[in-house]
């Protein structure tokens, strides 16, 4: 067993022994929402780190073993030998066993996420782009049965966005959605060319995993600048009537998150304060990423919002994933909400480069 996978198995056991105290907890078993989230993330760490409990009692076994294999004694010796074998085999099925656990046991998986798309290069076409990447996403979580609630938004004209942000609930969000960030182009004719031209256009799409309550970093109340202010866009008269919109500043990294959509500003201010430990857990995870980009032989993507990742084009209805080289002439089912075409193909690829990252390192 490599260092990494022993670490990645001692994180998970940690985060189970974590969660086991948090659910004997009286508080929490009173909030049942919050019990059962946590009882279904121990409950899908517990064969892991099962397993991974049997694993060093063997491993245990076998030292012992094979201090018994230098025993004067012959017949001993042959009996020790014998038994050793035994639990070198079973070592090596338990190791194989924990490789496949581990792939299937990432607990960013199952978190919630925030969505961002950002109009980029192309104007109003762009921002045309960015409500259909919206529609489509929206009729992927359909499909899935999430929810998922605008937080923020900037219209452009035309009837686009600028930038929506949005938050999307659900079992597995993050598993299915964390291969869409990055630079999605579009090719196409906008209504307003009058000589027929292709335009290229661009925007960018964050996928943010929500922040679960043991691993939030702790943010210092006094480096937050809470302002509050009328929330603007259609909203009748409450919009006119009252500051409900908040907009926070975490002042050491320059941070600012908004949420106006909620009529609350309580409700605003809990979304807004999650969408900023999102952005500041992302940041940290960039950091580590790029710290052990070197021993990475193999990815499907960085996750950098300026990598281009997929191109769709109108005129020969397709689109094209270009980490793995995948094209598909089946642009308008993708639109459509049929994400399955390009993400089934990304998750499979990086299961494979995860598989032999654990083997290789």
């Amino acid at each position: 067993m490599t260092p990494s996978v022993r670490r990645k198995l001692k994180q998970a056991q940690d985060r189970f022994e974590a969660l086991g105290a948090q659910l004997a907890e009286p508080e929490c078993a009173q909030n049942a929402e919050e019990f059962a989230r946590l009882s279904k993330q121990y409950a899908s760490l517990q064969p892991l780190v099962s397993t991974f409990s049997t694993f060093v009692k063997k491993e245990n076994e076998l030292e012992q073993l094979e201090q018994l294999c230098r025993d004067p004694d012959p017949d001993m010796r042959d009996l020790a030998v014998a038994e050793a074998r035994q639990v070198e085999q079973s070592l090596q099925e338990l190791s194989n066993d924990l490789n496949e656990r581990l792939l299937l046991n990432d607990p960013r998986e199952e978190l919630n996420v925030f969505l961002e798309i950002r109009a980029g290069t192309g104007g109003n076409e762009a921002g045309l782009f960015s409500a259909d990447l919206l529609r489509m996403y929206a009729r992927y979580a359909e499909e899935k049965s999430w929810s998922m609630v605008t937080l923020s938004s900037r219209a452009s004209e035309l009837g686009g966005y600028r930038e929506i942000i949005c938050q999307i609930e659900g079992n597995g969000v993050y598993g299915e959605l964390k291969f869409e960030s990055g630079v999605h182009r579009v090719q196409r004719i906008p209504d307003t060319e009058s000589q027929g031209r292709i335009h290229t256009s661009a925007c960018t799409v964050a996928v943010l995993p929500e922040a679960p309550d043991l691993e939030a970093i702790e943010i210092d109340r006094k480096d937050l600048r809470i302002d509050t202010f009328r929330a603007s866009g259609a909203g009748g008269q409450h919009v006119n009537k009252t500051d409900s919109a908040i907009r926070i500043t975490h002042l050491p990294t320059k941070t600012v998150v908004e949420c106006q959509e909620e009529r609350s500003q309580h409700k605003n201010k809990l979304r807004a304060m999650s969408l900023l430990q999102a952005r500041l857990m992302d940041e940290a995870q960039k950091k580590i990423d790029a710290e052990q980009a070197h021993s990475r032989k193999q990815q499907v993507g960085t996750g950098d919002r300026s990598e281009r990742i997929r191109t769709y084009n109108f005129p020969q209805r397709r689109v094209t994933d270009h980490r793995i080289g995948l094209t598909l002439y089946r642009l308008s089912d993708v639109l459509e909400g049929d994400l399955a075409l390009l993400i089934e193909p990304l998750r499979q690829e990086d299961r494979s480069n995860r598989i032999a990252e654990l083997q290789g390192d």
